[in-house]
């Protein structure tokens, strides 16, 4: 089956046909480091980053380019705030940023540059949109010349004329003054102001704009046209609309062949965000505590593109469904030495990959992939039962460990992993530490201390383990 990929500039589904035959290069936006990362922000990079392996999986070389924003006016407020220096906020919430999403199992970018390491480039890229006529200087400000650019707009969809200024809150607000010969005109360069951070330029003392940065960082450390060039729903317009327009005139050629965009977490019915206020923190989540794989679970089991609703029934039934894969994920550290494991030779259900590739490569359909994991993973789980109650599996080992290497191969590729290591140091309970319990609950009704009994079972069962007592004796399942 042929890779296809939803292209936001062209509104269809296309092929997937990468500049250099089995290379990618693919852009993210990254975030503008002031404050802890939400959720809203590890949906958009487990995203990026299970498109990355699913991309890796199937024979490309990934560049992965992401930056981070670390001059900006909300990082110039909460160092006023906290009175320190921009520099100082932004390494803080970068390395927040690393502990956070680092947690979720998202692979580090290949690079990860920053605005104010690219002063030079957006110098230069600013003076080539001066010489043709898409930029002028207004008093230490630079801005675009937005109707010199025909197609503006053919990413948004929108039209010039129905566009409003402020979009995103990101639009510059000054034109009281008068410097913008046009509304929708944005800034490539801002003047000083007192009191902030600013750098020399051929325009005097002053800062760069927001879009500028992305369109520096990707011709410096990619080139003049990428493959992907992904980021958040909320970023077509303006960044994204902004970002083409630059570039694509600075340099005469496309910024990107297909333009990536994921859906929104949405909070009764309202985009998560620190705007609104109604965000939650990665860390705030994983503290309750959450499995950092269940939110991985949790992202994943939506389409990429569609809106993803926060709740705590949601976020509860993601860890349940994440038990289960984990459970079928350890089947193998957990039953392999009785099953004999080690005699068999690695290989995979090539039928499984089959429904994998079909469903990841119908535009990275993961939520589709994820059910297919999840199927095998309760067969295995049903194998387990049947291993500890009757002492034999239904399926012979040789099916049983292909079926469990392939589960655990094709998880991966979703950056959904378990080890014995993890279960243990996380509370989960063994087998072994199963049986010890039982007998403990069977020595407490002997002398009928009933109590005990129960609270041992209540114990097991909060943990996920059914007994069901029988003149035979007890048997016990997960679930």
């Amino acid at each position: 089956m042929t890779l296809t990929v939803y292209n936001t500039l062209t509104r269809r589904q296309e092929p997937f046909e990468t500049i250099e035959p089995g290379k990618v290069k693919m852009y993210c936006c990254g975030v503008t480091v002031y404050d802890y990362c939400h959720l809203g922000h590890a949906r958009s990079y487990i995203v990026w980053d299970s498109i990355r392996r699913y991309l890796m999986w199937r024979g490309y070389q990934v560049r992965y380019i992401q930056n981070f924003t670390d001059i900006d006016d909300k990082i110039l407020n909460r160092a006023r705030e906290l009175g320190t220096t921009m520099e100082a906020v932004a390494n803080r919430f970068i390395n927040a940023y690393f502990e956070d999403i680092r947690r979720l199992n998202v692979m580090d970018a290949d690079e990860y540059p920053r605005a104010t390491e690219h002063i030079s480039e957006i110098h230069e890229m600013i003076k080539a949109l001066e010489a043709k006529d898409y930029a002028y200087a207004a008093n230490g400000d630079v801005y675009y010349r937005v109707e010199r650019f025909p197609t503006y707009g053919k990413l948004s969809g929108r039209e010039l004329e129905q566009m409003l200024a402020g979009a995103s809150g990101r639009v510059d607000p000054e034109n009281s003054e008068g410097k913008k010969q046009h509304p929708f005109d944005f800034a490539l360069w801002k003047a000083a102001k007192p009191g902030e951070p600013a750098w020399d330029s051929p325009w005097g003392k002053g800062r760069p704009g927001w879009h500028i940065e992305c369109s520096a960082m990707i011709k410096s450390r990619l080139g003049d046209t990428i493959d992907i060039h992904g980021g958040g729903g909320d970023l077509i317009f303006p960044h994204h609309e902004n970002e083409i327009a630059q570039s694509e005139a600075a340099v005469n050629k496309p910024l990107a062949r297909y333009w990536m965009h994921n859906g929104m977490v949405m909070v009764d019915g309202k985009k998560m965000s620190k705007s609104l206020g109604n965000f939650t923190t990665i860390r705030e989540l994983l503290a309750r505590p959450v499995d950092p794989m269940a939110v991985r679970y949790f992202v994943l089991q939506a389409h990429y593109r569609k809106p993803l609703d926060f709740t705590d029934e949601a976020i509860a039934t993601a860890s349940g469904s994440w038990k289960t894969l984990k459970e079928g994920l350890l089947f193998g550290y957990q039953h392999g030495e009785k099953l004999g494991f080690t005699n068999h030779a690695n290989q995979l259900d090539q039928e499984i990959i089959q429904r994998f590739e079909q469903s990841g490569d119908d535009d990275f359909n993961f939520s589709a992939s994820l059910a297919v994991l999840f199927e095998l993973a309760k067969e295995l789980r049903r194998e387990a039962n049947l291993l500890v109650h009757e002492g034999k599996t239904e399926k012979p080992p040789e099916v049983l460990f292909k079926q469990w290497q392939t589960l655990v191969t094709l998880a991966k590729v979703l950056g959904l992993e378990a080890t014995v290591e993890e279960e243990v140091s996380q509370g989960g309970i063994t087998d072994a530490e199963i049986e010890e319990l039982i007998q403990k609950r069977q020595e407490a009704r002997r002398t009928k201390n009933f109590a005990e009994a129960d609270r041992i079972r209540n114990e097991l069962q909060a943990q996920g383990i059914t007994l069901i007592d029988s003149r035979e004796g007890t048997r016990w399942y997960r679930h």
